[in-house]
Protein backbone atom coordinates (compact mmCIF):
# COMPACT_ATOMS: atom_id res chain seq x y z
CA UNK A 1 0.00 0.00 0.00
CA UNK A 2 1.17 3.53 -0.79
CA UNK A 3 2.48 5.39 2.24
CA UNK A 4 2.16 9.19 2.69
CA UNK A 5 5.91 9.79 2.48
CA UNK A 6 6.37 8.01 -0.87
CA UNK A 7 5.82 9.80 -4.18
CA UNK A 8 3.12 8.25 -6.35
CA UNK A 9 3.59 8.49 -10.10
CA UNK A 10 1.35 7.61 -13.04
CA UNK A 11 3.10 6.36 -16.20
CA UNK A 12 1.06 6.15 -19.39
CA UNK A 13 2.25 3.59 -21.91
CA UNK A 14 3.85 1.96 -18.88
CA UNK A 15 3.80 -1.65 -19.97
CA UNK A 16 6.73 -1.77 -22.43
CA UNK A 17 9.80 0.00 -23.76
CA UNK A 18 10.60 3.41 -22.33
CA UNK A 19 7.50 3.41 -20.13
CA UNK A 20 8.43 0.14 -18.45
CA UNK A 21 12.03 1.30 -17.98
CA UNK A 22 10.77 4.51 -16.37
CA UNK A 23 8.52 2.52 -14.04
CA UNK A 24 11.40 0.32 -12.90
CA UNK A 25 13.73 3.30 -12.44
CA UNK A 26 11.19 5.25 -10.42
CA UNK A 27 10.49 2.20 -8.27
CA UNK A 28 14.20 2.06 -7.45
CA UNK A 29 14.02 5.75 -6.55
CA UNK A 30 11.24 5.09 -4.05
CA UNK A 31 8.11 5.88 -6.07
CA UNK A 32 4.89 3.94 -5.97
CA UNK A 33 3.44 3.50 -9.45
CA UNK A 34 0.24 3.53 -11.46
CA UNK A 35 0.82 1.91 -14.86
CA UNK A 36 -1.58 2.72 -17.67
CA UNK A 37 -1.68 0.55 -20.80
CA UNK A 38 -3.96 0.21 -23.82
CA UNK A 39 -3.72 -3.35 -25.18
CA UNK A 40 -0.81 -5.42 -23.86
CA UNK A 41 -2.16 -6.71 -20.58
CA UNK A 42 0.51 -9.41 -20.34
CA UNK A 43 3.33 -6.86 -20.57
CA UNK A 44 1.59 -4.60 -18.05
CA UNK A 45 1.27 -7.46 -15.59
CA UNK A 46 4.92 -8.37 -16.08
CA UNK A 47 6.12 -4.80 -15.55
CA UNK A 48 3.93 -4.44 -12.46
CA UNK A 49 5.52 -7.57 -10.99
CA UNK A 50 9.00 -6.15 -11.67
CA UNK A 51 8.05 -2.89 -9.98
CA UNK A 52 6.62 -4.67 -6.95
CA UNK A 53 9.76 -6.81 -6.68
CA UNK A 54 11.65 -3.53 -6.26
CA UNK A 55 9.52 -2.67 -3.24
CA UNK A 56 6.97 -0.36 -4.84
CA UNK A 57 3.20 -0.51 -4.67
CA UNK A 58 1.75 -0.73 -8.17
CA UNK A 59 -1.71 -0.30 -9.67
CA UNK A 60 -2.43 -1.27 -13.28
CA UNK A 61 -5.18 0.52 -15.23
CA UNK A 62 -6.29 -0.10 -18.79
CA UNK A 63 -6.94 3.19 -20.57
CA UNK A 64 -6.81 4.57 -24.10
CA UNK A 65 -5.41 8.07 -23.65
CA UNK A 66 -6.75 9.32 -26.99
CA UNK A 67 -10.20 9.18 -25.34
CA UNK A 68 -10.66 12.14 -22.96
CA UNK A 69 -13.27 10.22 -20.97
CA UNK A 70 -10.82 7.36 -20.50
CA UNK A 71 -8.17 9.83 -19.32
CA UNK A 72 -10.57 11.21 -16.71
CA UNK A 73 -11.37 7.67 -15.52
CA UNK A 74 -7.66 6.82 -15.40
CA UNK A 75 -6.88 9.74 -13.12
CA UNK A 76 -9.88 8.96 -10.96
CA UNK A 77 -8.65 5.39 -10.47
CA UNK A 78 -5.07 6.56 -9.94
CA UNK A 79 -5.97 8.60 -6.87
CA UNK A 80 -3.67 11.26 -5.39
CA UNK A 81 -0.51 11.76 -7.44
CA UNK A 82 2.79 13.57 -7.09
CA UNK A 83 4.01 12.81 -10.60
CA UNK A 84 2.85 11.94 -14.11
CA UNK A 85 4.97 10.58 -16.95
CA UNK A 86 3.06 11.00 -20.21
CA UNK A 87 4.77 8.38 -22.34
CA UNK A 88 2.15 6.84 -24.64
CA UNK A 89 3.07 7.39 -28.28
CA UNK A 90 4.14 5.75 -31.55
CA UNK A 91 5.31 6.66 -35.04
CA UNK A 92 2.79 4.20 -36.61
CA UNK A 93 4.32 4.50 -40.10
CA UNK A 94 7.60 5.14 -41.89
CA UNK A 95 7.66 6.91 -45.24
CA UNK A 96 7.39 10.29 -46.99
CA UNK A 97 4.43 12.46 -46.01
CA UNK A 98 3.00 12.38 -49.55
CA UNK A 99 2.78 8.59 -49.32
CA UNK A 100 1.30 8.49 -45.81
CA UNK A 101 -2.45 7.75 -45.64
CA UNK A 102 -4.45 10.64 -44.21
CA UNK A 103 -5.93 8.41 -41.54
CA UNK A 104 -2.41 7.55 -40.33
CA UNK A 105 -1.56 11.25 -40.15
CA UNK A 106 -4.66 11.90 -38.06
CA UNK A 107 -3.98 8.95 -35.74
CA UNK A 108 -0.35 9.99 -35.30
CA UNK A 109 -1.24 13.53 -34.23
CA UNK A 110 -4.05 12.26 -32.01
CA UNK A 111 -1.82 9.77 -30.21
CA UNK A 112 1.34 11.86 -29.89
CA UNK A 113 -0.03 15.37 -29.32
CA UNK A 114 -3.76 15.43 -28.60
CA UNK A 115 -3.52 12.68 -25.99
CA UNK A 116 -0.53 14.43 -24.40
CA UNK A 117 -2.68 17.53 -24.01
CA UNK A 118 -5.47 15.48 -22.41
CA UNK A 119 -3.02 13.88 -19.98
CA UNK A 120 -1.37 17.22 -19.20
CA UNK A 121 -4.75 18.81 -18.48
CA UNK A 122 -5.70 15.99 -16.13
CA UNK A 123 -2.27 16.05 -14.46
CA UNK A 124 -2.54 19.74 -13.64
CA UNK A 125 -6.06 19.27 -12.30
CA UNK A 126 -4.83 16.40 -10.11
CA UNK A 127 -1.61 17.91 -8.77
CA UNK A 128 -1.98 21.70 -8.68
CA UNK A 129 -2.16 23.18 -5.20
CA UNK A 130 -5.03 25.52 -6.10
CA UNK A 131 -7.17 22.47 -6.91
CA UNK A 132 -6.35 20.58 -3.73
CA UNK A 133 -3.29 18.69 -4.95
CA UNK A 134 0.06 18.53 -3.23
CA UNK A 135 2.06 19.74 -6.24
CA UNK A 136 4.20 17.56 -8.44
CA UNK A 137 5.96 17.02 -11.75
CA UNK A 138 4.65 16.29 -15.23
CA UNK A 139 7.19 14.75 -17.60
CA UNK A 140 6.11 14.24 -21.20
CA UNK A 141 8.15 11.98 -23.47
CA UNK A 142 8.74 13.94 -26.64
CA UNK A 143 11.24 13.11 -29.38
CA UNK A 144 14.41 14.36 -31.00
CA UNK A 145 12.35 14.26 -34.19
CA UNK A 146 10.73 17.51 -33.06
CA UNK A 147 13.83 19.41 -34.14
CA UNK A 148 15.19 17.19 -36.91
CA UNK A 149 11.85 17.04 -38.74
CA UNK A 150 12.42 13.37 -39.75
CA UNK A 151 12.21 13.94 -43.51
CA UNK A 152 11.32 10.85 -45.52
CA UNK A 153 10.33 8.92 -42.41
CA UNK A 154 7.57 10.52 -40.31
CA UNK A 155 7.17 14.27 -40.68
CA UNK A 156 3.72 14.06 -39.07
CA UNK A 157 5.18 12.45 -35.95
CA UNK A 158 7.92 15.10 -35.78
CA UNK A 159 5.30 17.84 -36.05
CA UNK A 160 3.25 16.31 -33.24
CA UNK A 161 6.29 16.04 -30.97
CA UNK A 162 7.20 19.66 -31.72
CA UNK A 163 3.77 20.46 -30.36
CA UNK A 164 4.73 18.62 -27.16
CA UNK A 165 7.75 20.92 -26.78
CA UNK A 166 5.50 23.98 -27.18
CA UNK A 167 3.01 22.58 -24.68
CA UNK A 168 5.82 21.97 -22.19
CA UNK A 169 6.99 25.58 -22.36
CA UNK A 170 3.58 27.20 -22.22
CA UNK A 171 2.01 24.97 -19.58
CA UNK A 172 5.08 25.24 -17.34
CA UNK A 173 4.61 29.01 -17.25
CA UNK A 174 0.89 28.64 -16.55
CA UNK A 175 1.38 26.46 -13.48
CA UNK A 176 4.82 27.51 -12.20
CA UNK A 177 3.29 29.17 -9.15
CA UNK A 178 0.80 26.39 -8.53
CA UNK A 179 3.23 23.74 -7.35
CA UNK A 180 3.63 21.88 -10.65
CA UNK A 181 6.78 21.61 -12.75
CA UNK A 182 6.34 20.69 -16.43
CA UNK A 183 9.24 19.24 -18.40
CA UNK A 184 9.86 16.94 -21.35
CA UNK A 185 12.44 14.37 -22.36
CA UNK A 186 13.26 14.01 -26.06
CA UNK A 187 14.77 10.59 -26.84
CA UNK A 188 16.70 9.99 -30.01
CA UNK A 189 17.11 6.52 -31.56
CA UNK A 190 16.26 4.10 -28.75
CA UNK A 191 16.23 0.29 -28.61
CA UNK A 192 12.49 -0.36 -28.41
CA UNK A 193 9.81 -2.02 -30.53
CA UNK A 194 8.62 1.35 -31.90
CA UNK A 195 10.58 0.72 -35.12
CA UNK A 196 9.20 -2.77 -35.72
CA UNK A 197 5.71 -1.61 -34.79
CA UNK A 198 5.95 1.03 -37.53
CA UNK A 199 6.92 -1.60 -40.09
CA UNK A 200 10.74 -1.51 -40.17
CA UNK A 201 12.31 -3.96 -37.71
CA UNK A 202 15.78 -3.20 -39.11
CA UNK A 203 15.60 0.56 -38.63
CA UNK A 204 18.00 0.55 -35.68
CA UNK A 205 20.68 -1.08 -37.81
CA UNK A 206 20.04 1.45 -40.59
CA UNK A 207 20.09 4.66 -38.56
CA UNK A 208 22.05 3.70 -35.44
CA UNK A 209 25.48 4.29 -37.01
CA UNK A 210 24.48 7.87 -37.92
CA UNK A 211 24.20 8.84 -34.24
CA UNK A 212 27.33 10.79 -33.19
CA UNK A 213 27.93 8.36 -30.32
CA UNK A 214 27.70 5.51 -32.84
CA UNK A 215 24.88 3.52 -31.23
CA UNK A 216 21.20 3.59 -30.34
CA UNK A 217 20.29 4.48 -26.77
CA UNK A 218 18.79 2.18 -24.18
CA UNK A 219 15.38 2.77 -22.54
CA UNK A 220 17.15 2.86 -19.18
CA UNK A 221 19.15 5.91 -20.31
CA UNK A 222 15.92 7.78 -21.01
CA UNK A 223 14.51 6.58 -17.69
CA UNK A 224 17.51 8.00 -15.82
CA UNK A 225 16.76 11.45 -17.24
CA UNK A 226 13.11 11.16 -16.25
CA UNK A 227 14.04 10.12 -12.71
CA UNK A 228 16.35 13.11 -12.34
CA UNK A 229 13.71 15.54 -13.60
CA UNK A 230 11.25 14.15 -11.07
CA UNK A 231 13.72 14.39 -8.21
CA UNK A 232 14.35 17.25 -5.75
CA UNK A 233 17.69 17.79 -7.49
CA UNK A 234 15.74 19.26 -10.44
CA UNK A 235 13.55 21.51 -8.28
CA UNK A 236 14.37 24.63 -10.33
CA UNK A 237 13.92 22.97 -13.73
CA UNK A 238 10.69 23.60 -15.58
CA UNK A 239 9.49 24.59 -19.06
CA UNK A 240 12.32 22.80 -20.85
CA UNK A 241 12.98 19.69 -22.92
CA UNK A 242 15.97 17.51 -22.09
CA UNK A 243 17.41 15.71 -25.11
CA UNK A 244 18.67 12.14 -24.72
CA UNK A 245 19.91 11.41 -28.21
CA UNK A 246 23.59 10.58 -28.25
CA UNK A 247 24.43 13.92 -29.81
CA UNK A 248 21.79 13.84 -32.51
Amino acid sequence: MTTPDRPRTLVTGGSRGIGAAVARRLARAGHDLVLAYRTDAEAATRTAAEVEALGAACTVVRADVVDPGAVDRLFSEAGPLTGVVSNAGATLHIGPLAETPVEVIARTVELNLTSALYVARAAVRAMSVSRGGSGGVLVTIGSGAATTGSPGEYVQYAAAKAGVDAMTLGLAQEVARDGVRVVAVAPGIIETTIHADAGEPGRLARVGPSVPMGRPGEPSEVADAVAWLMSPEASYVTGTTVRVGGGR
